[in-house]
């Protein structure tokens, strides 16, 4: 008697189309995320890379604003959690965003670009050394071993004529994935048991960035940036509303649609996008030295996170999702 084939349902049409515009979303993220560095080298032309920070925060904490209310995600309760807010926005907004604009501000915009895509392999060790819950095996030994080589064929200590390679744009550079990662470890620990949600603790996050900044940034000569056209462009609508605001917003939609492991998968693309940005649209030089770097830290990131999914299952489960970038 031959068994009965149950068909399957057809997938709904809202749901695939859903589906698509996931994926939509993060390919926009990427650029978005990818162009941000050739925008922060316009406006440093006018500003300092702390007001270039200040008017990205304050113009990226809008949309935020706007949506967190939208959806009732704040609360007065919240303020309870104060310190921990405040320290989130200096690890994961205030300090990273500055470093990371004194750092493109030295270097090349490609240069920057792709050494951002080492940021999951400097989360990986400030997890480890901190938390010592992230798995040490063959892949993840690997990846980081890759990704550093990545690192050190981008900085070339051992050339003295390396033109684009400031010493000090490269640990401005590192300094602020060290501290994205240690981000991630104190939000572990003390921010993912509060069960807040992410647009409320993202909104809560740039919102005293805006204040922290506000305070400690000289304001003098702010205003030269909107003398030109393209660099006021860039900071309010690339670096504000799209690279700061509405990026938190698409990566959470993209989180829910896609899940946390396929979302960190954005991580890949920015260094690509800012490389093409460099060459094409500004002319940096492109050396085959510096593609082979891009791979060996995308390769090592992908090594890295397969290592992360041969967790043992019980220890996964234990773990809340994070996300490559805070």
């Amino acid at each position: 008697m031959r068994a009965r084939t149950v068909p399957r349902p057809p997938v709904p049409r809202d749901a695939s189309s859903g589906l698509a515009l996931a994926y939509a979303a993060f390919v926009a993220l990427g650029v978005i995320w990818g162009s941000n560095f050739i925008l922060v080298k316009w406006a440093a032309v006018w500003i300092s890379p702390s007001q270039i920070v200040l008017l990205r925060v304050l113009f990226g904490f809008l949309p935020l604003l706007v949506a967190a209310l939208a959806m009732g995600a704040l609360h007065w309760r919240d303020i309870r959690h104060l310190h921990h807010f405040l320290v989130m926005s200096f690890l994961a907004t205030t300090f990273y965003y500055v470093a990371f604009a004194k750092g493109t501000v030295l270097l090349l915009s490609s240069v920057a670009g792709m050494l951002s895509g080492a940021i999951p392999l400097f989360t990986f060790v400030t997890a480890l050394v901190f938390l010592r819950s992230e798995p040490i095996n063959a892949r993840s030994v690997t990846g980081t071993l890759l990704g550093f080589l990545g690192i050190l064929l981008i900085a070339r200590p051992w050339n003295d004529d390396i033109g684009g390679v400031d010493p000090a744009g490269i640990l401005w550079m590192i300094a602020g994935s060290f501290s994205v990662g240690a981000s991630f470890v104190y939000a572990r620990k003390f921010i993912s048991p509060l069960g807040l949600l992410p647009l409320a603790l993202t909104t809560y996050q740039i919102g005293i960035a805006l204040v922290l900044l506000l305070a400690t940034t000289d304001l003098q000569g702010i205003g030269a940036v909107f003398s030109d056209a393209w660099a006021s462009l860039g900071l309010v609508l690339g670096l504000g509303l799209c690279g700061t605001g509405f990026a938190y917003i698409l990566y959470y939609r993209i989180v829910g649609r896609l899940g946390a492991v396929a979302a960190s998968g954005v991580t890949y693309i920015p260094p690509v996008v800012s490389l093409a940005i460099g060459a094409a649209l500004v002319g940096e030089p492109v050396a085959p030295l510096d593609v082979a770097a891009m791979a060996a830290i995308i390769l090592g990131v992908a090594v890295l996170q397969s290592g992360r999914e041969r967790m043992p299952r019980d220890a996964r489960r234990e773990r809340p999702a994070r996300s490559s970038r805070p």
